[in-house]
């Protein structure tokens, strides 16, 4: 690649990953191929070269990568397709430092309320007391454990260790307050017994949250580790042992039991 053109591949990567998108839609295949999701990401303002990082591909793959990625935009004559497809790699297991297995395991929780959140939502009748009360108690799970217990986490202890600016730290925020407005949706559409608009936030909470999830534990947790020191790493755990220490006592656990009942 010449020198002209890799200045304007290094100008393309500048760019968010939806204009390009937009512009070369091949790029996502190219993109998915490679296990790089973001393809899907609602929000779409991160930048290439960051995406890129986040996801830290070895060193081959991200050669053949870039040069794909700049034949899909015109910008080099070597094809867009793989010269030779490798054979299906084994799915990746992820490491994770102590306090991101935390957040990852505290996931789990969460992601057995959006899985029962169809169904649970088609079984609702908001004139049966009984129903609305397990609506709101949903709604307590989420306030309670996800966010106040959870989110907290990141916000207050995580996300302060690194710069604010990088984008997908604002994109999980960002889904954080998008996943708060659904939350106050729900309380609102049980006092008003409107079905229609509680299933809408029902089942965009879940669709918010099971992507939210996969992008902090596919990329933002092994990227934040990638960036951290042994001794940060210990300073956060302890931070979140803190954190755990402060929680009202069995909070998991009496959630966990809200969640069977209705498995």
């Amino acid at each position: 690649m010449g020198t002209c053109e890799t200045h304007d591949l290094d100008a393309r990567l500048e760019q968010n990953i939806k204009e390009l998108l937009d512009e070369f839609p091949a790029m996502g295949d190219i993109l998915n191929s490679y296990g790089i999701g973001c393809v899907t990401c609602a929000v779409g303002t991160c930048a290439m070269k960051d995406i890129l990082e986040y996801h830290a591909l070895p060193e081959a793959q991200a050669r053949e990568l870039m040069a794909r990625l700049a034949a899909a935009m015109g910008l080099s004559s070597a094809p867009a397709e793989a010269s030779a497809r490798p054979e299906p790699a084994a799915p990746r297991v992820i490491t994770y430092s102590e306090p991101m297995q935390c957040l990852v395991d505290e996931h789990t929780l969460i992601k057995r309320w959006l899985a029962v959140i169809p169904a649970f939502a088609r079984s609702v009748n908001l004139d049966s007391e009984a129903d609305r009360r397990r609506v709101l108690s949903g709604v307590a799970f989420i306030r309670a454990y996800a966010d106040r217990f959870h989110h907290a986490k990141e916000e207050d202890i995580l996300f302060t260790r690194f710069d604010g600016d990088h984008e997908i730290i604002r994109v999980m925020l960002e889904d954080h307050v998008t996943g708060r407005r659904h939350v106050q949706g729900m309380q609102d559409a049980v006092a008003a017994r409107d079905l229609t608009a509680l299933t809408a936030h029902l089942l965009g909470y879940r669709d918010l949250l099971t992507e939210h999830i996969r992008k902090e534990d596919e990329i933002l947790y092994p990227w934040m580790d990638r960036q951290l020191t042994p001794d940060e790493i210990e300073e956060l755990a302890q931070a979140f042992r803190k954190a755990d220490d402060r929680a009202a006592p069995g909070l998991a656990e009496r959630f966990a039991r809200f969640i069977e009942s209705i498995e």
